[in-house]
């Protein structure tokens, strides 16, 4: 697949030469104008007005930033991330790390769109604790892999999966920091139903982007246990003939925080 090789390519260039480097006049070279981001409850609509603002924010209170990408996957079309961005907390001079899936689409020249989730809830963690997670280890060549095509019994499996509630239930599927050791899982909400607002899949992975309804659960300790919530998740499953064999969610904690205030 020529077209995913380019879309590598291009996302080479936007996690070394833009985010890595902190160079923000690239932006024009790797996305269009209407450029739209998608985290939680918000929409960011237009590459140089609120997304400059908003990454340039992040460059400054987080200096030295930089993303590690764990695992990537492309159907040309499409392309699924997984990273961790880790920087040192400018106010503080704390270091911290926290994970992310994205999810991007593209015109065959330049980034169109993307959704996204990341664990802001660790990251504050670390801040207020003083110390920095480890972080996860880094796909080899994250770059230089191939093409595969969507496959409609993968996507058909993980939406089955999420809408029986498998978020936070199936530990074959990790949440947010669970990797990591001494964190056990934490239960955040009581599902009764999900919104599916983005899936595809690269061969046997398939990448989603949704919304849970539930109950906020009372381990969770930022919210009115019983209270109605919605929590914004991110996510990439890895189907094994029909099955959910493992993957990796993140889940947007601090947003309902937040909102359940």
């Amino acid at each position: 697949m020529a077209s995913a090789s380019a879309f590598l390519a291009l996302m080479k260039r936007y996690c070394i030469d833009y985010v890595n480097v902190g160079d923000q006049s690239v932006t024009g070279d790797l996305m269009i104008e209407d450029y739209v981001l998608q985290m939680g409850e918000y929409e960011v609509v237009g590459r140089d007005g609120a997304y400059w603002d908003a990454t340039a924010r992040q460059m400054k209170q987080y200096p030295g930033l930089l993303l590690t990408v764990h695992e990537i996957a492309t159907c040309g079309d499409r392309l699924m991330m997984r990273f961790t961005e880790h920087g040192r907390h400018a106010k503080s001079g704390v270091p911290c790390a926290w994970g992310g899936i994205s999810m991007y689409r593209w015109d065959g020249a330049r980034l169109t769109h993307c959704s996204v989730e990341q664990d802001y809830w660790s990251r504050k963690r670390q801040i207020d604790a003083g110390r920095a997670d480890a972080v996860d280890h880094p796909a080899t060549a994250p770059f230089t892999g191939q093409g595969y095509p969507p496959d409609a019994a993968a996507e058909q499996s993980a939406r089955e999966w999420l809408e029986a509630g498998g978020i936070g239930t199936d530990h074959a599927v990790l949440c947010d920091d669970e990797w990591l050791p001494g964190h056990e899982r934490m239960r955040v909400i009581d599902q009764h139903s999900i919104a599916i607002h983005d899936l595809f899949s690269v061969g046997h992975r398939v990448a989603f982007h949704a919304t849970i309804e539930g109950i906020i659960a009372a381990d969770f300790p930022a919210g009115e246990a019983g209270a109605r919530g919605e929590l914004h998740v991110a996510g990439i499953l890895h189907v094994d003939q029909g099955r959910i064999a493992h993957g990796r969610v993140i889940r947007n904690r601090m947003n309902l925080r937040q909102s359940a205030g």
